[in-house]
């Protein structure tokens, strides 16, 4: 069998809660890797919404229907740019990224009201929980999980050296 270029990518999950300032900084990291490895490294959103963020677990909810709508990750990012107006401002905040970003505003605030999206950020808690996950961000790549928070230096760095490997063992 010959190695493709439509091998599937190395996963990296990212645990986050779209309330959480530490999460909107990984987001440099996030963008560092994608720049480098493209469509080699698939980058997931998991939600681990954190008990002392009060809109974390809506915001999550929204970020589910964005992707829905077609723009998760654009969604999650608008979101996490403003951290602190999602925690002044609550679910009218979301909403109105969601209309900045031309998307279905009404239908988020349907979404959010009907919940709609529960079970989905239930799951990824739960899940995220069963492998350790007590903070945001938190990086699981291979087998492997890495805790970022207030230090998130060396963390890409880290990752870069796990993608790698696990790219060279499917070649």
């Amino acid at each position: 069998m010959s190695d493709s270029p439509c091998a599937a990518p190395v996963v990296l999950d990212l645990w986050c809660d779209l309330e959480c300032p530490d999460c909107h900084l990984a987001l440099l990291d996030v963008r560092a890797l994608r720049a480098r490895y493209g469509d080699r490294l698939e980058v997931r959103l998991r939600h681990f919404p954190l008990e002392k963020h009060k809109h974390a677990y809506a915001a999550a909810q929204a970020a589910e229907e964005a992707a829905v709508q077609g723009q998760g990750w654009p969604y999650a990012e608008a979101v996490l740019a403003r951290t602190d107006s999602v925690a002044r401002g609550g679910e009218p905040v979301l909403l109105e990224v969601a209309a900045e970003l031309g998307l279905d505003a009404e239908e988020f605030d349907t979404a959010l009201i009907d919940g709609r999206h529960l079970l989905i950020v239930d799951a990824d808690q739960a899940e995220g929980k069963a492998i350790g996950v007590t903070g945001t961000p938190t990086y699981v790549i291979g087998d492997e999980r890495l805790d970022g928070g207030k230090s998130q230096d060396g963390l890409r760095e880290r990752i870069e050296e796990i993608a790698d490997r696990l790219l060279a063992d499917r070649g």
